[in-house]
């Protein structure tokens, strides 16, 4: 148990590393995205599954409330949460045997996220979308800064520093949670199930992908470096997956229903493109 301790906050620790970096770019970044969804409203899924790609919750909790704010559409919404991947990319980077899956990881992700947002819009034609009348201030953690009053310190190093921090102890937490039950339960049961019911595995990963929460995404890419997954399981789980951005529409009762609906779509996109990535890596 005590090796499980010790490796599981080890590569904790790699992704906190990640996290940190990618935290303090986007604390210079991330207040900007509002007003590029609206300067460019006709390619809005286009830069939607751009941001998307980010490895940030924040992402995708700034395009949920765009969206109650009717400052972007239904289509680009889905496409946002569709590419949203959050630790799974920070994890990926630290297995070097691993890293090789991002680029096409991305790309998928990208392209058909893109594609699914302007399907959407088409079939839904009506968009109300209203001017930002001001310019939005969003550092990491969806934090509202005053930039007028609040020290550039805080701004761009405490709050991704205190992100990074959770994020850390969160992955810490799921890592040695994961461990404990391999521990127990032995990695290969698991691996040896999976690999033998390979076309229930994205089923599978969709299923835990449809948890709105960060945990997901690590428990899926945790099980994917120990060879339980496949690449397109994989990309099932985490299409699926839209961080808490999921969470942030449940909370409010006229985006309820829409959420409802988002989680559904996405289940079944994704598990369209799981098997299709499947069948195409069997037959290369």
């Amino acid at each position: 148990m005590l090796d499980v301790f010790l490796d599981s906050f080890l590569d904790s620790l790699k992704v906190f590393g990640i996290a940190l970096i990618l935290n303090i770019i986007l604390s210079f970044f991330e207040g900007k995205v509002a007003s590029l969804f609206q300067r460019h409203q006709k390619i809005s899924p286009l830069i939607g599954a751009g941001a998307g790609l980010i490895p940030q919750c924040g992402i995708s909790i700034v395009a949920s409330d765009l969206y109650r704010k009717e400052h972007i559409t239904f289509g680009t919404l889905v496409a946002v949460l569709f590419a949203c991947s959050d630790e799974a990319i920070a994890i990926l980077c630290t297995d070097m045997t691993k890293i090789i899956y991002l680029i096409p990881l991305l790309l998928i992700k990208f392209i058909f996220g893109f594609i699914l947002g302007y399907i959407l819009d088409f079939i839904i034609k009506k968009h109300p979308i209203k001017a930002i009348e001001e310019e939005v201030h969003i550092g990491c953690c969806h934090h509202e800064i005053d930039s007028l009053e609040e020290a550039k310190f805080q701004k761009h190093f405490i709050h991704p520093l205190f992100h990074s921090l959770k994020i850390f102890l969160y992955v810490w937490s799921i890592t040695f949670l994961f461990g404990t039950i391999l521990y127990f339960v032995k990695e290969n049961v698991i691996v040896s199930f999976l690999k033998a019911n390979p076309f229930i595995a994205p089923i599978v990963a969709g299923g835990i992908g449809l948890i709105p929460n960060c945990a997901s995404s690590v428990i899926l890419t945790e099980l994917f470096l120990a060879d339980g997954l496949s690449f397109g399981a994989l990309l099932t789980g985490l299409s699926v997956n839209s961080g808490l951005g999921i969470i942030y529409l449940i909370k409010f009762k006229d985006t309820r229903i829409k959420a409802l609906w988002i989680m559904l779509i996405l289940f079944l996109y994704s598990i369209g493109i799981g098997y299709g990535t499947i069948l195409i890596m069997n037959l290369i």
